[in-house]
């Protein structure tokens, strides 16, 4: 908003503004405009695994901190890695699926699974994102 968009009304003290910048946003929530949207980027190993735990530790019916005490790991680490902010060795996603009775290979399996259902369900495959690794 410009300074030629908003006037003063000296009654109350407060500024307003002109007809035409209220037509304008007025018009904007009316008539939204066409926006180009963005490809889906391929998921990340971390949240596909994180959702298969998750998945398996609610078929079970299993609350956080059972799961996580079996496990050896805190419930707040478990969470992290269910939700795919953390990237747990392998050692951890071993501990965490052996305390959901399933083998690496199992987990890895249930995760190909899910990802070939995932692609299925959507008309466009999943377009790979560039990225940038320090060390």
């Amino acid at each position: 908003m410009t300074s030629a968009d908003t006037a003063f009304c000296r009654e109350r003290n407060l500024p307003t503004r002109s007809p035409w910048l209220t037509y304008r946003m007025a018009m904007a929530e009316l008539i939204p405009m066409p926006t180009k949207s963005a490809p889906t980027p391929e998921p990340l190993w971390r949240e596909l695994v994180g959702e298969r735990l998750r998945h398996l530790r609610h078929e079970r019916g299993e609350r956080l901190t059972d799961t996580a005490e079996r496990a050896g790991v805190s419930p707040q680490y478990l969470s992290e890695v269910e939700r795919g902010l953390k990237e747990p060795s392998s050692e951890m996603v071993a501990a965490i699926a052996g305390a959901l009775d399933q083998s690496l290979l199992d987990l890895a399996a249930g995760v190909v699974e899910d990802l070939r259902d995932r692609s299925r369900a959507t008309a466009e495959p999943a377009r790979r994102t560039p990225f940038a690794l320090s060390a």
